[in-house]
């Protein structure tokens, strides 16, 4: 079981994110809720799961949700103008 784990771990990759995307915000909400509505018992094997992710999208996406912006892009831009190059 450990050497399995070890496999596994090496495995992943982690990619460093700007902590102030709204992307990351988007892509955040969306692995929360997978986790909290899809994934959160066992699953027995591959086949079980991208059946369950399948079948989870879809509903998701049927749904529509969307994201409620604070921010319009030239507000954004003028907040964080020290991560925008001068033009």
């Amino acid at each position: 079981m450990a050497e399995k784990a070890r496999e596994l771990a090496k495995r992943i990759e982690i990619h460093y994110t700007p902590k102030h995307g709204s992307w990351l915000n988007i892509a955040e909400i969306e692995l929360s809720a997978v986790t909290r509505q899809c994934l959160d018992r066992r699953i027995p094997d591959i086949d079980t799961l991208n059946r369950e992710l399948s079948f989870w999208e879809r509903d998701r996406n049927d749904c529509a949700k969307e994201v409620q912006r604070h921010f319009t892009t030239e507000q954004a831009r003028g907040k964080l103008k020290h991560l925008y190059p001068k033009l």
